[in-house]
C-alpha cells in the first residue's frame, strides 16, 4: 500500500470517528439541557412560591430535642488521618447526643493505635474490629460496624434513632447533625452536599473534583430528587432512620450493605427507593462574613460567603490516585450497578440510570474528540502552509450537515463550560471559576483513564470470578489553617431571619416534631 493510500484510509477513519463522537456529543448535550431546564424551572418555582424562605432558623434547629445518633466510620489504613478527623469532630460538632463507631481490621495496627489514642480522651468513640484481616470491602466493614452498634445498644440500654455514614477524611459542618436531627425520622434518608475543600490554582487534579462536585451537588442531585424522588447515597454526610436500616437488613438476610458492590452507598440509595423509604437531598446555605485575599492584588478584604451545610474533604491530588478512585466509582456505579440493578423502576429511574451509565461511552468519546480536533486542525494547517503539497479533502466542509452539527455541538459545549463555571463561582469565587475551564480538559483525561481501568478490572472479575478488593485511596486531612471557619457564628441575610437561609423547600416542608 502506498503512503498516500495510508493517509487516505486514515482520513476516512478520522471522518467516521468525527461523525460518531459528534452524534454522542449532540445527544449528551441535549440530555444535559433537559437537566438544566428542570433546574431552572425548579428555581423559578422556589422563588415564586417563597418556599426558599420558609426554612427553620438556626435557633429552631438548636431548640429541637436531640435524638441519639450513631456515626459509622469504616477505616482501613487510615492512620494518617483518623486521629485529627476524630478530634476535630469531637471539638467542633454542634451536637451533644452522638457516638462514633470506627471499624478497623486486625492487621491494621497503625489505625488501631490512632483510634485508641482518641478513645483515651473521649468515651464517645468506640472501636469495632472486624473478624477477618483487611482489606475486605467497605460494605463488609460497615456491616460489622452495624452489628457492633446493635451490641452496644444492648449492653448500654441505648437506642439510636439516626445512623450517619462518614469517611475518615471528612470535615463535617458544625450544623450538619442538627439538620439530620430535624429531618429524621420524617425522612428515612437525608443526603447533605459533599464538596471539595478549596484548592490552589495549580492543583489541577484536586481542582477538577472541586468543579465536578460543585455542579453535581448544587444542581444535578436537586433535579434527580425532583424527577425520581430518589437519590443515590454518597457514602458520607448521609443519614438514615432506624426504620430504614432495620427494614433493609430484614430484607437482605440481616446483611445491611451489599458486599458485591464497590459503591455500596450508591446501591443502598436504590434499595431505599425500592423499599418505599422517603429520601431527600438537604441543600442548606448559610451566609457569613469572612476575610479573603483578593485574587489579583493579594490584599485581605471582607466578603460575604455562601456556606453550604455540607461535608468537605480533600479529594486526591495525584493523577494516578484519582484514576484509581474514579475507576472504583465507575466499576461500582456503571458495571456492577448495571449487573445488579439492571433497568428496574419507572421512566424517571431508568433515565437516571442511563445518565449514570453513559459515562462508559462519554468518558472515551471526550478524549476521542480531542484526537479528532487535532487531526482536523493538522490538516487545515498543512493545506494552508504548504499550498503546493497534495490537497486532501477536508474532513468537514462548510455548509455540510456535519459542519452544522459541529456548530451546534460547539454552542452546547460553550453552554456546558459556562454552567460549570457558574456553579464553581457561586461556591469558590471567580478565580476558581476561570480555572474550571482548563481543568475540564484535564478531568476528561482522568475520566478516560479511570474508565479504561474500570473496564479492565471488571473484565478480570468476569474472567476469574474473584471479587474486586477495596482499592482505597490515600487520604489527606487538612491542617488547621486549611480548615473552613465553621466555628464562626453565622450571619444570615436579614430577609431570611437569624439562622439558615436558602434551603430546599422539599426537605423541610412537612417535617413533623419528634414523637
Amino acid at each position: 500500500m502506498e503512503w498516500m493510500d495510508v493517509i487516505a484510509a486514515a482520513l476516512v477513519a478520522l471522518k467516521l470517528v468525527f461523525v460518531a463522537v459528534s452524534v454522542v456529543f449532540l445527544l449528551c448535550g441535549l440530555d444535559d439541557l433537559v437537566i438544566d431546564g428542570c433546574y431552572g424551572a425548579w428555581l423559578l418555582r422556589q422563588r415564586a412560591s417563597g418556599r426558599a424562605r420558609a426554612q427553620p432558623t438556626e435557633q429552631q434547629l438548636q431548640d429541637r430535642p436531640e435524638q441519639p445518633i450513631a456515626i459509622m466510620l469504616p477505616a482501613w489504613d487510615e492512620s494518617a488521618v483518623i486521629r485529627p478527623m476524630l478530634l476535630r469532630l469531637l471539638r467542633t460538632l454542634n451536637y451533644g447526643n452522638y457516638h462514633v463507631f470506627v471499624g478497623t481490621y486486625p492487621n491494621d495496627t497503625a489505625t488501631h493505635v490512632e483510634v485508641e489514642h482518641v478513645r483515651a480522651v473521649s468515651d464517645r468513640v468506640h472501636r469495632i474490629c472486624t473478624p477477618a484481616d483487611g482489606p475486605t470491602c467497605k460494605a463488609d466493614c460497615l456491616n460489622w460496624i452495624y452489628q457492633g452498634i446493635r451490641r452496644h445498644e444492648k449492653e448500654h440500654g441505648i437506642r439510636f434513632e439516626v445512623f450517619v455514614m462518614q469517611d475518615c477524611e471528612d470535615v463535617i459542618h458544625r450544623l450538619a447533625y442538627k439538620v439530620f436531627n430535624h429531618l429524621v425520622p420524617a425522612n428515612d434518608m437525608v443526603q447533605l452536599p459533599v464538596l471539595s475543600l478549596d484548592r490552589k490554582w495549580h492543583e489541577f487534579t484536586g481542582g477538577h473534583y472541586l468543579d465536578e462536585f460543585a455542579q453535581l451537588h448544587s444542581k444535578d442531585l436537586v433535579v434527580r430528587a425532583l424527577l425520581d424522588r430518589s437519590i443515590p447515597a454518597a457514602g458520607v454526610g448521609c443519614a438514615f432512620s432506624r426504620r430504614a436500616f432495620e427494614t433493609a437488613a430484614a430484607n437482605n438476610h440481616n446483611e445491611l450493605f451489599n458486599i458485591d458492590s464497590l459503591t455500596e452507598d450508591y446501591d443502598f440509595g436504590f434499595r431505599m427507593k425500592a423499599l418505599g423509604m422517603k429520601q431527600v437531598f438537604a441543600k442548606f446555605v448559610v451566609e457569613r462574613r469572612v476575610v479573603r485575599r483578593h485574587w489579583l492584588t493579594g490584599r485581605p478584604r471582607e466578603v460575604a460567603l455562601r456556606d453550604y451545610v455540607a461535608i468537605r474533604e480533600y479529594f486526591p491530588s495525584g493523577f494516578g490516585v484519582a484514576v484509581r478512585q474514579k475507576g472504583r466509582w465507575v466499576v461500582g456505579i456503571t458495571l456492577q450497578g448495571w449487573s445488579s440493578l439492571r433497568w428496574r423502576g419507572g421512566l424517571a429511574t431508568k433515565y437516571m440510570l442511563y445518565r449514570d451509565r453513559r459515562a462508559l461511552v462519554t468518558n472515551f468519546c471526550n478524549v476521542l474528540g480531542y484526537v479528532v480536533v487535532l487531526g482536523v486542525a493538522a490538516l487545515w494547517v498543512l493545506n494552508a502552509l504548504v499550498p503546493e503539497s497534495l490537497h486532501y479533502p477536508p474532513v468537514v466542509e462548510p455548509g455540510s450537515w456535519l459542519w452544522d452539527l459541529t456548530l451546534v455541538n460547539a454552542a452546547l459545549l460553550a453552554w456546558r463550560v459556562a454552567q460549570r463555571a457558574y456553579f464553581v463561582q457561586r461556591l469558590y469565587g471567580w478565580a476558581q471559576a476561570l480555572w474550571s475551564v482548563p481543568r475540564m480538559v484535564w478531568g476528561n483525561f482522568i475520566n478516560f483513564a479511570a474508565t479504561g481501568r474500570a473496564v479492565r478490572l471488571y473484565a478480570r472479575f468476569l474472567r476469574t470470578g474473584k471479587l474486586i478488593a477495596w482499592d482505597k485511596t490515600t487520604h489527606t486531612f487538612p491542617s488547621e489553617d486549611d480548615l473552613p471557619d465553621t466555628d464562626t457564628p453565622v450571619t444570615a441575610p436579614p430577609e431570611h431571619g437569624p439562622g439558615l437561609a436558602g434551603a430546599t423547600a422539599t426537605a423541610f416542608a412537612s417535617t413533623p416534631p419528634h414523637p
